[in-house]
């Protein structure tokens, strides 16, 4: 896991659709379990996306919660 990618979850928001706004961190497991399902988008923001299905996925999304603090300082 690259700690930039795992950065980017806690600082970049959704550019589109349902949860345009949110940050992919706070993206529901069902939105992205439907990601995983009907195919990711091309690029940065789809291997985002899938990453962070994979942290949800596997309950290993407390990891991102240091992260949350640092990035509300910067």
């Amino acid at each position: 896991m690259n700690p930039v990618d795992l950065q980017k979850l806690v600082s970049m928001t959704m550019p589109f659709g349902r949860y345009k706004g949110r940050l992919l961190a706070d993206l529901p497991g069902n939105y992205l379990n439907w990601f995983a399902r009907e195919g990711f988008p091309p690029g940065e923001l789809g291997r985002l996306l899938h990453l962070m299905q994979e942290i949800d996925h596997n309950g290993l999304s407390g990891l991102l919660h240091p992260l949350r603090q640092t990035s509300t300082h910067d």
